[in-house]
């Protein structure tokens, strides 16, 4: 995979005031807990001074956002208003009027882009899921046909669906579509050339979920924010806009099945977290774009976690901050060594064992939570030079390494999978490496079982197959 241009200029931590011992604290706080940390990146003073992936996750490869998405949909937004064809007083119901339905409520009738942006809409919990089973071909409709037990403005409540609709009211005001629009607008200005788009079956990008970024992409956009918009000598987003999405316009409260994270209470902007220290864009399983404008600082992260965003906000706030303008010069140029040798090492290891039989392995999934495929499908093993080939199911062969990973493509999207034999079990981790998301699959040839299971679920499909399709296509699953 070809180099990308730099977006962002490099420089020693040392060298922009960062304790590099600091870093590799956070470092090794992050594997002390065993979090599974895809990618970091540390801005200062606008230059990076440590990043670092680990293996088989790399720099050139983009990563999906998941909920990070939400935050450059507000700047499209944000954009969008600054040409004066929105603004924050308009009201849904005029925006978008073919997506009314003839029984709207009158609290529906008066939803503005305020509204829709802070969260406040009058919904106690997500409307998503029930929004599409009432409208499956029209989620705005859908989203005005739920019962809105609050009054609008009064308190927050996370709803995906909001999202969906300003991207909608964006393409209506631009005539342009979201992913076009912020590509035109935003991102190629930026240099940022690679942004993929998960889509409906209908060819529409959610708004609220589905941009895949490489990690510097999205560091670059928190030092756009940083920066009040501005990169170079251009105003990509109005300065006023950045300050008013990125300050708290609403409580928060502790969400229902969410971990308890202090910096989840800490309110909420237009479509931004805000933290205990700075604010936040942040995704599902931890993506996450962390800007701290007190110690002009960006932390782009993307993990594959189960656990709540305090897993990977706490060692910021632990070591990384406390070590901010306290660097001892006479260390700093052999720490900054140390730290450079570790962030070149990192890697996630693949499963250990022997090369095993030289047979081919048959067996049928069973029943397991969080499985990547229905039980009953087959399973096929087929040793190769140095790995072996997987068949899962009608999935093409997804190639393996023994003590390395390998990339191939049998749906059209990457995967990277290596594989071991442990006593008579065959273990295998197949990365889809776009994606938080992995498969530890394991065949035990005693018994011709195996189990295919996800680290996370996907939240829009949690079967395999649509994940390893291009293009990107795919839809929450309301059935």
């Amino acid at each position: 995979m070809p180099s990308r241009r730099a977006l962002l200029p490099r420089s020693s931590p040392g060298a922009s005031g960062v304790s590099s011992r600091a870093v590799l604290a956070l470092l090794d706080r992050l594997e002390s807990q065993s979090v599974e940390c895809h990618s970091i990146m540390v801005v200062r003073h606008g230059h990076v001074v440590a990043e670092g992936w680990w293996s088989p996750y790399s720099a050139d490869r983009p990563h999906l956002l998941y909920s990070l998405t939400k935050s450059f949909t507000a700047v499209a937004v944000g954009i969008a208003i600054g040409d004066g064809l929105l603004s924050l007083d308009d009201r849904l119901v005029d925006v978008l009027p073919e997506h009314v339905p003839a029984d709207v409520p009158e609290q529906g009738r008066r939803l503005t882009v305020h509204h829709l942006l802070s969260m406040t809409t009058g919904h106690d919990s997500d409307s998503l899921d029930a929004a599409w089973a009432l409208e499956p071909a029209d989620l705005t409709k859908g989203f005005l046909r739920v019962p809105f037990p609050e009054p609008e403005g009064a308190r927050h409540a996370y709803d995906n669906s909001t999202t969906y609709v300003l991207a909608r009211m964006v393409e209506q005001v631009t005539g342009t579509g979201l992913p076009e629009f912020l590509d035109e607008r935003l991102l190629a200005p930026m240099g940022i050339d690679h942004a993929e788009w998960d889509r409906l079956a209908g060819g529409a990008a959610f708004g609220f979920h589905g941009l895949h970024l490489t990690t510097e992409a999205v560091a670059a956009f928190g030092q756009l924010l940083l920066r009040g918009g501005r990169w170079g000598d251009r105003q990509l987003v109005p300065r006023e806009w950045v300050d008013l999405a990125t300050r708290r316009h609403v409580g928060t409260r502790q969400v229902e099945g969410w971990s308890e994270n202090p910096d989840s209470l800490c309110g909420y902007g237009y479509q931004f977290w805000m933290s205990r220290h700075g604010y936040r864009g942040e995704g599902s399983f931890g993506q996450m774009c962390l800007v701290v404008p007190s110690h002009d600082l960006v932390v782009a992260l993307t993990a594959g976690i189960g656990q709540g965003g305090e897993t990977l906000l706490d060692p910021v706030w632990d070591h990384l901050l406390p070590g901010l303008d306290h660097a001892e010069p006479a260390d700093s140029a052999r720490d900054d060594g140390a730290l450079a040798e570790r962030l070149r090492n990192l890697a996630l290891s693949p499963p250990r064992g022997t090369s095993g039989p030289d047979h081919v392995v048959r067996a049928r999934l069973g029943a397991c939570a969080g499985s990547a495929m229905p039980e009953g499908t087959s399973v096929v093993v087929e040793p190769g030079d140095g790995g072996w080939t997987l068949r899962l199911g009608s999935v093409p062969g997804i190639d393996a390494g023994h003590r390395a990973w390998r990339e191939s493509s049998p749906l059209g999207r990457p995967v990277v999978a290596a594989g071991a034999w442990q006593e008579d079990t065959f273990v295998a981790d197949v990365y889809v490496i776009t994606t938080p998301h992995r498969i530890r699959l394991e065949v035990d040839t005693r018994a011709g079982t195996a189990t295919a299971r996800w680290n996370v679920v996907p939240l829009t499909d949690p079967r395999l197959e649509p994940h390893l399709r291009s293009p990107l296509m795919t839809r929450p699953d309301v059935a």
